[in-house]
């Protein structure tokens, strides 16, 4: 699911986890959440808060599709020769990079997912013949007769969002903000049915789409996931791509040849967080978590949808991993969903009172299935433990290995055979079919949105001379985004992308055609005439939490939009086309540009975007508009009628070539130079500690604030040393072996949940002064603790280095990652002389645990 940036990046993408340090999912002071489970209590016994108290009776009653009699007799009759073990396991779902077929056959569980970044093989995506040879080592595993009276099959899910992006050579469709800009449902269901084809290539049985959100904060990392702000439109998409995915109910294609298992996410109000913040709070009310936030649920559960998935989220401080009102009183009562409900990544373990490895309450809330990547085995052995005790209810587990037996006999697990043996399965001539491709390019051309065309700048001559500039024009992996060959999507070269085409290559074959001339100058510092210049350029890549923004200042990256102004001082047309998960504020760059194009993240079909800018079939034109408003500022308030009053492009809003709208100067002031940026991924920087965090030094029971350089506490010195600038780094020099700490702490314990769950990895610079490498001890403390869970670390002699460490690594060894009150501790034995400068937060590229600093 889940490169290295510059320091500056660093930065800017951490400090948008607003307020990390004093409650990741409580922003302000925080509704008291509810004991939706007390470990030692039935679920019935729950206590809830009246003032979010949920009321299903003012739900609207969706009619549960009948269920099929002869799977009900068939799971009638597979029920009890399933062994208690075999049902717990059936409630659990681990991650392949985590599992080994002896392990899935000895625990029964009951699915595989793939994380973003988890493909087999070396890299986090793979080709067709290495995700079958696995998919069929699960698969003999899960049926191997041994032991048991009688096997359940497995079935393997993955995140086909846009497309089957973990396997090389699929399709790359836009991401679904931009399908939304289409408005176009007849083609929703026609990508959605080109994706499920393409994953039946590879072997998977289920895909964890669609997402339903319904962004109303474009900070969200995952604004992109979403559709629309407009329920309406989320709700028009719903249906048409479950029945794309897994067929028409009661059809003969239904979960037939070339259709796999859909699943609704995330249940529920995910796009509703406060501040726009990844695994946050919505505080909002009832109705409109039901009236908007739910409303994709009303057609994709009529629909047939087969697996719906929890949010990380809460509502009003409700973990809706532990919300039994709206999880079994209202999904699965008064909305009749007969499926199973399917976790996220740990979801479960952000449930008041649970852990990772131990989470009664989420079964008992109507979870059907973990979603327990890398923590499976601990959360087997305590829900087994469990059930025997009482803690989950015989009956609850029974009726979620039900309703995960009826998903899996419907979908024809039980009779398709291994997965290389099914139809399509292995055959890559199928990937990128020509037909399909040219789904995808459609896709593209009507999912751009033309904000701006002053004088009729397009469409293009392509006879004439085109420049072509911006890192956004040959480089694949930028127009895809997040969630394509890997969780975040970034480091990705074209040659990784068969089936594909970039911008520049479909601007080139449309001139070429035409007798005009391409000149490509990716920094835009070429000085040939041209007739006109094409910029290409955005958002780098990145994908759920990784994404959340401060603000929507749009901050140039790869490209510096400044080159603009060279072009047109010359009175050279500026036609820029804006790569992004999101409007942001570009007012800036619109200024600079003759005509400005909203072009989303379009995929592999980077053609479809000459299409339009030169017009290649008379029939074309630009028919997309805004799914989401486009802001005239930076800063998003938190009242809507200020919202309102800062739109510069509403909803809707969107020019066709025949449009005579000039937009005039807009305004550059961004609403950012009164507002305060706190920079709350940072602990040490500059040479000193970033608030809320202060130095510290500890030998035995004395604590001691560092107050002034330099300065001791027993064996422990510390003074200050130059890295990048003086003094900005500190230099500690152990002298005896009492192991004296240097830490860095707050008055107040911060909630790391969030950023342990969302691959973030303690970041640094050191060097041993000496000549020799030296090794330390490095820790993260809990709340109260000794501090005594620790990781060695070798420091590389003089030379200084940059050392990453997970955070799931301290979580590993025991530390409670919800109560840090201290971010860093450092210590070494005698002799040790070590620097150490700008202590941080940092994204993981690869979301793959690294516990040596390397």
């Amino acid at each position: 699911m889940h490169t290295n940036k510059s320091s500056l990046l660093y930065i800017s993408l951490l400090f948008v986890i607003p307020i990390l340090f004093v409650g990741c999912t409580q922003l302000k002071t925080p509704v008291e959440s509810p004991k939706v489970i007390d470990t030692d209590k039935k679920m019935d016994e729950a206590e809830i808060t009246t003032e979010t108290m949920v009321h299903p009776e003012d739900w609207a009653i969706i009619k549960p599709l009948p269920l099929d009699p002869a799977i009900e007799a068939q799971i009638d009759e597979l029920l009890p020769k399933l062994t208690l073990e075999q049902k717990v396991g059936q409630v659990i779902q681990a991650d392949n990079g985590s599992i080994t077929p002896e392990e899935l056959k000895k625990y029964r569980l009951g699915s595989i997912l793939s994380g973003g970044n988890s493909a087999p093989g070396p890299l986090s995506y793979a080709d067709s013949k290495t995700w079958l040879a696995k998919a069929d080592e699960y698969y003999n595993a899960s049926i191997d007769p041994e032991g048991v009276e009688v096997a359940i099959p497995y079935i393997w899910g993955i995140d086909a969002v846009h497309g089957h992006t973990n396997l090389r050579g699929a399709i790359v469709f836009p991401h679904n903000i931009g399908l939304g800009a289409m408005h176009n449902p007849d083609l929703i269901e026609k990508i959605a049915s080109v994706t499920a084809h393409e994953l039946t290539v590879s072997g998977h049985d289920w895909t964890f789409a669609p997402t339903l959100a319904v962004p109303q904060d474009l900070r969200w990392g995952r604004s992109y996931e979403g559709f629309s702000e407009d329920a309406a439109i989320v709700k028009s998409y719903a249906d048409r791509i479950v029945y794309g995915l897994q067929g028409h109910v009661g059809s003969s294609d239904f979960m037939g040849d070339g259709h796999v298992i859909s699943s609704a996410k995330h249940f529920l109000g995910d796009g509703a967080t406060e501040n726009g913040v990844d695994q946050g709070d919505a505080k909002i009310s009832e109705k409109e978590l039901r009236d908007i936030h739910a409303a994709g649920y009303y057609s994709a559960i009529p629909a047939g949808v087969q697996t719906v998935m929890a949010s990380f989220s809460s509502w009003e401080g409700r973990k809706l991993h532990g919300d039994k009102e709206l999880l079994t009183d209202v999904l699965k009562g008064r909305m009749g969903f007969n499926g199973f409900v399917v976790g996220d990544w740990n979801g479960h373990g952000q449930v008041p009172g649970c852990t990772n490895t131990d989470c009664a309450a989420s079964l008992n809330s109507g979870l059907d299935m973990y979603m327990a990547p890398d923590s499976w085995k601990g959360l087997y052995e305590s829900t087994l433990q469990h059930v025997k005790d009482g803690t989950i209810p015989m009956t609850r587990l029974d009726d979620a290995v039900r309703r995960i037996l009826r998903v899996k006999i419907a979908s024809g697990i039980f009779t398709k055979g291994a997965p290389s043996t099914r139809k399509n399965a292995g055959d890559e001539n199928l990937l990128g079919l020509p037909k399909n491709r040219a789904i995808a390019r459609q896709a593209v051309r009507e999912s751009m949105v033309l904000l701006k065309n002053n004088g009729g700048v397009l469409p293009l001559d392509a006879s004439k001379t085109i420049m072509v500039i911006g890192d956004g024009a040959d480089n694949i992996a930028k127009i895809s985004g997040g969630w394509t060959l890997s969780w975040q999507g970034t480091g990705h070269t074209n040659d990784e992308f068969p089936n594909s085409q970039t911008v520049l290559d479909g601007i080139k074959k449309a001139v070429n055609t035409a007798g005009g001339k391409v000149i490509f100058s990716a920094n835009g510092d070429s000085n040939e005439a041209a007739d006109v210049v094409i910029a290409i350029y955005g958002e780098d890549p990145y994908a759920e939490f990784q994404g959340d923004l401060e603000n929507l200042d749009f901050v140039p990256n790869g490209f510096d939009t400044n080159t603009l102004d060279k072009f047109r001082s010359k009175g050279i047309p500026v036609v820029s086309v804006f790569l992004s998960g999101r409007p942001l504020w570009v007012n800036p760059e619109i200024n600079k540009s003759d005509a400005f194009v909203a072009a989303w993240l379009p995929g592999s079909e980077g053609g479809g975007i000459s299409d339009l800018l030169f017009k290649r079939d008379p029939s074309y034109e630009f028919t997309g508009s805004l799914s989401f408003a486009w802001p005239n500022n930076a800063v998003v308030s938190p009242d809507l009628a200020t919202r309102e009053s800062t739109k510069l492009f509403e909803l809707g809003y969107g020019l066709n070539y025949q449009n005579e709208v000039i937009i005039d100067q807009l305004s550059e002031d961004s609403g950012l130079e009164n507002t305060e940026v706190v920079s709350t991924g940072v602990f040490f920087n500059k040479g000193a500690a970033v608030a809320p965090w202060n130095l510290g030094l500890k030998t035995g029971d004395l604590n001691k604030q560092i107050g002034s350089f330099p300065t001791s506490v027993g064996g422990l010195l510390v003074s200050k040393t130059d890295h990048t600038a003086q003094e900005d780094a500190l230099r500690m020099n152990w002298t005896l072996p009492d192991y004296d700490q240097l830490l860095i702490s707050a008055a107040s314990p911060s909630n790391m949940s969030r950023q342990t769950n969302g691959a973030m990895e303690l970041t640094f610079f050191a060097k041993s002064f000496k000549t020799n490498d030296a090794t330390v001890k490095i820790g993260m403390c809990s709340e109260d603790a000794t501090c005594d869970k620790t990781l060695d670390i070798k420091i590389v002699a003089n030379e200084w280095r940059e050392y990453r460490i997970s955070l799931s690594c301290f979580a590993s060894l025991g530390v409670d990652m919800s109560k840090i009150s201290s971010a860093f501790m450092i210590t070494a034995g005698e002799g040790a002389d070590i620097g150490l400068s700008q202590i941080r937060l940092e994204s993981d590229i690869d979301a793959k645990p690294g516990c040596s600093g390397m």
